[in-house]
């Protein structure tokens, strides 16, 4: 069993209009924008990332805004919910905030002892907000919301899959722990983790396969300190048989990839070096940031990549 991996890193998905995922994530959800960027395979999409103050592993919302995409079909073999940590009595604020904004799909529950809001982003992207009892994270305060109220992070990512038996073993692999379980949902805890310490699984025999499109989860990130522990994960994994692309740089952090036996892309990431590497931290994500191999690409991408409203 591996002990390198502290929780999520970042969660990545889809969208279809920059402008609209941005004013969603920065005004009505509060995230800061740490980083303006594109995506490396593909130059001519934005790739945006919103977090807290500093963009801190645990608490990174990215995404790919195609403005051609069509929309993703839910079912098996995805991340279904992304689901953020506030404060103890803070559902109801948010429930006013998301409803006079004319968020979809409010909707409060309770699960494993947990209250939870979900609610759907500007693509039908399926979120929750969990009031969690001790984190103690900070929040990002400039934007907008309360201090007392505000996303603290991830709380945890739920997956939907046919057979929950091989994705759960390689979660116990990476080191996480079955803890509990509610309505037919498996939770799985890291222990020691960075805050985002939680896995879901449901499954969901019958489901139809998801077709990825907007507000689909493109793939989920688990977080290690360095790109010694990264490469101890890596062989691990080789060695049990998974199949892991070499490591990329993706400038913000160091990445290997591979699919899980539920169909879900997992990456391993680093924490280090971090998004203020070209940017100080009172400036995060105000600038457009481009990977080296595309920097000739800036008159072209500064007049054709959708403005941002901002």
């Amino acid at each position: 069993m591996l002990d390198q991996i502290k929780g999520l890193h970042h969660v990545t998905s889809m969208a279809k209009d920059a402008r609209l995922n941005n004013a969603f994530f920065t005004r009505t959800l509060g995230l800061r924008r740490v980083k303006k960027t594109v995506n490396f395979d593909a130059p001519d999409v934005y790739h945006l990332y919103y977090a807290d103050e500093f963009g801190t592993p645990g608490t990174v919302m990215t995404y790919f805004p195609f403005p051609d995409i069509g929309r993703g079909r839910p079912g098996a073999g995805e991340v279904g919910t992304t689901v953020f940590s506030v404060p103890e009595g803070a559902l109801r604020y948010w429930r006013e905030r998301l409803a006079k904004e004319g968020v979809g799909g409010l909707a409060e529950t309770e699960s494993f002892g947990e209250k939870r809001l979900s609610f759907l982003g500007p693509d039908g992207d399926g979120f929750a907000l969990v009031e969690a009892r001790d984190d103690d994270r900070a929040p990002w305060v400039r934007g907008g919301v309360p201090d007392d109220e505000a996303i603290r992070g991830f709380h945890s990512v739920s997956m939907r899959l046919r057979d929950a038996g091989r994705t759960a073993e390689l979660l116990k692999f990476m080191g996480y722990q079955e803890v509990d379980q509610s309505n037919g949902v498996r939770r799985f805890a890291v222990p020691g983790g960075n805050g985002a310490d939680f896995v879901d699984i449901e499954t969901l025999p019958g489901a139809p396969p998801a077709a990825p499109g907007a507000g689909s989860v493109h793939h989920v990130a688990f977080a290690v300190e360095n790109r010694e522990r990264q490469l101890e994960v890596r062989k691990a994994l080789i060695d049990t048989g998974y199949h892991v692309t070499p490591v990329i740089d993706r400038d913000y952090f160091w990445a290997i990839y591979f699919r899980t036996p539920g169909g879900v892309l997992f990456e391993i990431a680093t924490n280090e070096p971090g998004f203020d590497r070209d940017e100080d931290t009172a400036h995060l994500g105000e600038a457009l940031k481009l990977p080296v191999q595309h920097a000739h690409l800036r008159p072209y991408l500064e007049a054709h990549l959708q403005p941002l409203g901002d």
